[in-house]
């Protein structure tokens, strides 16, 4: 598996298809990176492997999610996302797209 470009990037407010949530796109893996028994227990519409999957916080939520590029859209008019996580990904958001919050390492 190889994977390809990402369609999405780090900070880009998401809109699921299929459970129609926004979100924000706060890490991207170019391949599935997750197990078998998680992709036939939890991806049922069995999106592909080989392309870039997403990792997403739920915007009014307190969970994260792990999302096949073929199940997400650009937000038509990206709204700030409301997680608890939100800060600690991210410096601010400008309308359009988050800021990536600077690593100390």
């Amino acid at each position: 598996m190889t994977g390809r470009e990402a369609k999405f990037q780090v900070g880009e407010v998401i809109q699921h298809q299929l459970f129609d949530y926004s979100g924000v796109v706060f890490d991207v893996d170019p391949v599935f990176s997750g197990d078998d028994e998680w992709y036939e227990q939890v991806a049922r519409s069995r999106p592909p492997r080989d392309e870039p999957w997403y990792h997403v916080l739920v915007d009014h939520a307190m969970h994260t999610t792990y999302v096949a590029e073929q199940n997400l859209a650009r937000a038509g008019a990206p709204q700030a996302i409301n997680h608890p996580l939100i800060t600690q990904y991210f410096s601010g958001f400008d309308g359009q797209r988050y800021t990536q919050r600077q690593r100390m390492n």
